[in-house]
């Protein structure tokens, strides 16, 4: 599992909160979820996403945008707008001074607006993703991130919005591997877009050699592995892996492992029932000693404070 896979493949990023709105102006919702990860996908009309800090983002038709939280910021029909409603954490909406709009706007399954033939419709999914493999790589990702509807060409909007109002046997299973897919898809093609923004390990991804030296530390952490035994999988010499790998991540391959295994581990101890030698042998110490050594050596604390806090959270 790489980064990218588990932004969305750890034990909270499950149940997305997905809506489909559809709105006829003016409208102006001010969106202040705190939620780490947002998409929106416009079906039709347009709309604006405008941050408390920052410039104003017009959409058209088929163009998505990803908010990174926790930070407020107003979706509207047009700058100017003034808030309606307020959507707090959870998916919960209310009017300004706090009265609730659930029933008022509802608008049948996953639905919600002002008019159910609104002259915009936009895909709505919200992931709660504290884990630390996430934040690799939501730490990457500009506040606001754009996809115009040109830059791609993917049947997953449309899929996604033919089955939001689907009331079918395990439907919310399938919204949440469409979201999931158009998540994955949408940032893969940002990241081909903007190279530059990309963090290096991503980059390091189409590498001839440090590439399939990437792909065997993140898919397989709890191997011994040694640069020389990179090195001879990926056919090259050690000091030419491990001059290149610094060169195109920023860190050595071993320190690389390190920083990858202890992600992975903090996220495995938010799972109540891991034991902490569990946890040591499934990212590849010895015993939960080595790994609380590791843990307290490069984030200051011990897996037991890193565990309370997460209990305190």
């Amino acid at each position: 599992m790489d980064a990218l896979a588990g932004l969305l493949d750890g034990p909270r990023a499950k149940g997305a909160f997905l809506m489909r709105c559809v709105l006829d102006p003016p409208w102006s919702l001010r969106i202040e979820d705190r939620a780490p990860l947002c998409l929106t996908a416009l079906v039709r009309g347009h709309a604006w996403v405008v941050p408390d800090d920052g410039d104003a983002v017009r959409l058209g038709p088929g163009d998505i945008v990803i908010n990174r939280g926790p930070d407020p910021y107003t979706v509207t029909d047009r700058p100017g707008t003034p808030p309606q409603a307020v959507i707090h954490p959870g998916g919960h909406c209310t009017t300004l001074s706090g009265v609730s709009l659930a029933e008022a706007m509802h608008l049948g399954i996953r639905g919600w607006g002002n008019n159910p033939n609104g002259e915009s419709m936009m895909l709505v999914g919200t992931y709660q993703l504290d884990g630390e493999v996430s934040q690799r790589l939501l730490r990457a990702l500009p506040a606001v991130l754009v996809l115009p509807a040109d830059a791609w060409e993917s049947p997953l909007v449309g899929m996604l919005a033919d089955e939001i109002g689907k009331a079918e046997p395990g439907q919310e299973v399938v919204l949440d591997r469409l979201l999931d897919l158009l998540v994955i898809s949408a940032l893969r093609t940002w990241f081909a877009r903007h190279g530059s923004a990309a963090p290096a390990w991503y980059r390091a991804y189409d590498d001839p050699v440090v590439g399939p030296a990437l792909h065997l530390l993140h898919h397989n952490p709890a191997h011994p592995w040694t640069v020389a035994e990179l090195a001879t999988a990926t056919g090259v010499s050690r000091a030419a892996l491990a001059r290149r790998f610094a060169e195109q991540v920023g860190e050595p391959p071993m320190a690389f492992l390190t920083g990858w295994r202890l992600a992975l581990a903090a996220d495995l101890l938010a799972e109540p029932e891991a034991t902490l030698e569990a946890v040591a042998r499934r990212v590849g110490y010895g015993s939960a000693f080595a790994l609380s050594a590791a843990f307290k050596r490069v984030r200051g604390i011990s897996p037991k404070e890193h565990r309370a806090r997460l209990v305190a959270s």
